[in-house]
């Protein structure tokens, strides 16, 4: 090589420095490592994601979430389809159930029913008992299931003066309220323990607090009894003087009414003005020319819900 020409010696030279730096150029390609590479994104990579999925698909996150939450019942808004069930008026479930939910009897004669819930209470009931026999009245009386297994006498007593016996409940619960089950134990329990005092399986149903859905009242009618609330209201279980208890009853008195009383009562509650108030109230109506009759005789209906077995 020394003995070529400078030219030579050069062209050779240069062709020698470009081949050198080609293979070192490859060499460099060939021991990198992926990481030393640049990095080419995939489409779903490089493209943004739907909102949604980028927020990790958190339900209740814009327009989706609240449409999902709408369609699904809210325990409030239960509450309310509850509420607004069981505020149903007591002239809506007399048309929706006629015969079969009663709040007044027929106005076409003067005649009245006296009925006295929450019996038996041994402080108040043989008093109330007492007067209408000496008037000789008949009345109807709601009893409570529970009451009666502890003062089996006072029923029997209703039933040997000629009085009617209704169902009250076992335990003197807010039907609308409770669940269905709960619902039909109160009354199959408290019918079980008046069927042997009464001799019957009393057929009138009056609801505590005259609450009541018109599916309970449904369920009542299918098996053969009438849901009986009132249309006179004497408030007597506020402890209420005669007096008030007397202008309370002639407010809404009419033909056909029946007036709701207490002859038993809870703890705390004086039912002495309703006993003082008793006579004045039978005399007051016979001097009226009101007949004082039972639901039975008021409503054209039998006292019992099956055959009598007395």
């Amino acid at each position: 090589m020394f003995g070529m020409p400078v030219t030579k010696r050069v062209l050779v030279l240069l062709l020698a420095w470009t081949a050198l730096l080609s293979s070192s150029s490859h060499a460099d390609d060939a021991g990198s490592s992926p990481a030393d590479l640049p990095r080419v994104s995939s489409v779903s990579e490089s493209e943004p994601q739907p909102k949604a999925e980028q927020e990790g698909n958190a339900i209740g996150s814009g327009a989706d979430g609240a449409d999902a939450k709408r369609a699904e019942p809210s325990f409030n808004s239960e509450q309310k389809r509850k509420k607004k069930r069981s505020a149903m008026s007591w002239v809506k479930l007399q048309q929706q159930f006629p015969g079969s939910f009663v709040v007044w009897g027929p106005r076409g004669s003067r005649r009245v029913a006296l009925t006295f819930d929450d019996v038996p209470d041994p402080r108040y009931t043989p008093q109330v008992l007492e007067i209408l026999a000496r008037y000789k009245v008949r009345a109807t009386f709601f009893v409570v299931g529970n009451r009666a297994a502890k003062h089996p006498a006072l029923v029997r007593r209703m039933r040997k003066e000629g009085h009617i016996i209704g169902n009250h409940s076992y335990d003197h619960a807010v039907f609308s309220r409770i669940s269905r089950y709960a619902f039909e134990q109160q009354i199959w329990r408290t019918d079980w323990i008046l069927r042997p005092l009464a001799g019957y399986s009393p057929k009138f149903i009056r609801p505590p607090y005259g609450e009541i859905t018109p599916q309970q009242v449904d369920w009542l009618r299918r098996r053969g009894y009438i849901v009986v609330n009132w249309d006179v209201d004497s408030v007597d279980w506020k402890s209420l003087d005669s007096n008030s208890i007397l202008i309370n009853i002639k407010r809404t008195l009419q033909p056909g009414s029946i007036i709701l009383q207490h002859a038993g009562g809870g703890e705390g509650q004086d039912l002495s003005g309703t006993v003082a108030a008793l006579p004045r109230l039978i005399r007051m109506l016979h001097s009226k020319g009101y007949q004082i009759v039972t639901l039975p005789e008021l409503l054209n209906k039998p006292e019992a819900r099956g055959a009598r077995t007395r």
